[in-house]
């Protein structure tokens, strides 16, 4: 008799004492069109976390031992950023990635799970996603809440796996869905300062011609040494049309380092993520723009028309980010050298 995974994994993470926090186990699944070892590919490169799956802020990769990894992880959850560590034991043979939260945030005391991918006779698979957890003091209400969130994510990850995979394949002879690129200027300036206006990223309609208006909250991550920003944008178009855009950044000043994610994206696009770095350069730093994006093929015909080509859409979304990516630099470094000047 096959054992039920879901019992296993609450096998696994143990039996409670008298008076402990209860354990509570949920099992979702999911049959993708897609072959076994491509679904277990985008499970397993965290890299890619962010493009795949819709909650997934930003991962960084702590350390790593053969097939164990340290993560720190920040995603949404109930509509809130959260971040934690987790811990991970990936097993390519198996297909499985075992996950344990090493610091939690709360109010979840603990935290694990397990991904298995199984491969159908169809030549398709099938994914288990199964967590297990326990709340800080056993608060009903601290429960209700992660169950709520783990739901939530595990459909929506679940949901965007399948996408990616049955996706995965789609025109790779024009070169692919997915792509990335930088620009980058040389400031003679401070990354100090640098940073400082990319982060005041509430100034930015003062400073920028191509930002109308933002919104913008800011409070301490929940570990990392970091900031989380959640960014509401108009931005204008170069014949005056305002379009709207949702973000989440994650500002590392100690590193001069910004990451974020769009949560609401063009109609051409399925995924966008960023990063605004400051290094040392000669005697000043370089500031470099990165993007990530993943290109949605029925919106690219939407947006285009029907016999348009992804070499063509990644043009486009190359030219209207990178264009306004180089603005917001040039204007950086306009901010960062005249201060550079009077000092």
């Amino acid at each position: 008799m096959v054992p039920n995974p879901a019992t296993a994994v609450a096998e696994a993470a143990g039996t409670e004492a008298a008076g402990a926090a209860r354990t509570h186990v949920t099992e979702h699944t999911v049959v993708v069109d897609a072959p076994a070892a491509t679904v277990y590919g985008l499970v397993a490169d965290v890299s890619a976390w962010p493009q795949v799956f819709g909650p997934t802020i930003h991962v960084e990769v702590l350390e790593e031992h053969a097939d164990e990894q340290l993560l720190r992880i920040w995603a949404t959850a109930n509509d809130q950023v959260r971040s934690w560590t987790s811990h991970r034991i990936l097993d390519s043979r198996a297909r499985t990635v075992s996950f344990r939260q090493v610091a939690s945030a709360h109010p979840v005391a603990s935290m694990g799970g397990k991904w298995l991918v199984e491969s159908n006779d169809d030549g398709g698979s099938r994914v288990v996603l199964l967590h297990d957890y326990t709340a800080v003091d056993d608060d009903p209400a601290a429960v209700e809440l992660i169950e709520r969130a783990v739901d939530r994510n595990s459909r929506a990850e679940l949901a965007a796996l399948r996408n990616a995979a049955e996706q995965s394949g789609d025109a790779e002879e024009d070169g692919g869905l997915r792509f990335t690129f930088s620009d980058s200027v040389d400031i003679g300036g401070s990354a100090e300062d640098v940073f400082a206006f990319l982060d005041r990223a509430d100034l930015w309609p003062e400073r920028l011609p191509h930002v109308a208006r933002i919104g913008l909250e800011e409070a301490p991550s929940d570990g990392g040494g970091s900031t989380v920003q959640r960014m509401d944008m108009d931005t204008r178009s170069p014949d005056g049309s305002l379009h709207n855009t949702m973000s989440v950044r994650v500002c590392f000043p100690d590193r001069s380092v910004i990451v974020y994610k769009q949560l609401r994206v063009p109609v051409a696009m399925s995924g966008h993520t960023g990063r605004w770095e400051i290094e040392p350069h000669g005697k000043g730093v370089r500031a470099t723009s990165w993007h990530t994006v993943t290109l949605d093929p029925e919106g690219v015909r939407q947006l285009l028309g029907p016999e348009a080509t992804l070499a063509e859409a990644r043009a486009k979304v190359r030219q209207a980010l990178g264009a306004n990516s180089t603005t917001t630099l040039r204007h950086a470094k306009r901010f960062a050298e005249n201060l550079h000047d009077r000092s």
